[in-house]
């Protein structure tokens, strides 16, 4: 789809969103110059309307914004870049210009994680997720593999509602164990998806 570089004066917007996380890191501004010269270097140039002239992000901290891909909207004058940032985004050190932290969110799960590692800290509380840290890493382990053979025999029947409530039970008890272990579910879904580019990579070759 063609840019459609003379409205707004020429100057466009770019969203510019981290490619693994989907997070939205920033708002610049490009012209048609600082578009094909990101398209040419694969590393972010805007227009700065304050300094008057193009610029690299990056260019002075070495916090480069690695382009993904570039695309313009249905109106085709707002583009969206993604990117792999190199640092942090904001001039002020933030990882984001709205200072939130550039990491993974998995809606609920992450949501999850939260509750599951606010139980482990506060002992005092009489929940089920707290006694099961009291009891130790062997039997938060002994609870993965009881739920998961419930899971393992509702898949036999045909209660579909039964058997999603007991996937539910395995994943919260998964949770549970992961956060024991100090590992949060981002490093899961990295191992699957770097062993998802292995393969890819294998079957490109």
């Amino acid at each position: 789809m063609k840019i459609d570089f003379n409205k707004n004066g020429g100057l466009l917007p770019v969203i510019i969103q981290d490619d693994e996380t989907k997070k939205v890191l920033m708002l610049g501004y490009m012209n048609e110059e600082a578009y094909n010269i990101t398209l040419k270097s694969k590393r972010v140039t805007f227009f700065s309307r304050s300094k008057n002239r193009l610029w690299t992000k990056g260019e002075e901290s070495g916090n480069f914004l690695e382009l993904i891909s570039i695309k313009p909207d249905c109106d085709r004058d707002t583009l969206l870049a993604r990117v792999i940032p190199s640092g942090a985004v904001c001039h002020k050190g933030t990882d984001t210009c709205w200072g939130e932290e550039n990491n993974d969110e998995f809606g609920f799960i992450s949501t999850l994680e939260k509750i599951i590692d606010d139980r482990k800290n506060k002992p005092g509380n009489d929940s089920y997720t707290a006694s099961l840290f009291k009891k130790g890493i062997n039997k938060i382990a002994q609870k993965v593999g009881e739920e998961a053979i419930e899971l393992v025999i509702e898949a036999k029947d045909d209660d579909l509602n039964l058997f999603q409530n007991e996937a539910a039970d395995l994943i919260y008890h998964l949770l549970i164990l992961l956060n024991a272990k100090k590992t949060g579910f981002c490093d899961i879904v990295n191992i699957l998806n770097n062993r998802h580019l292995i393969n890819k990579n294998q079957l490109d070759q």
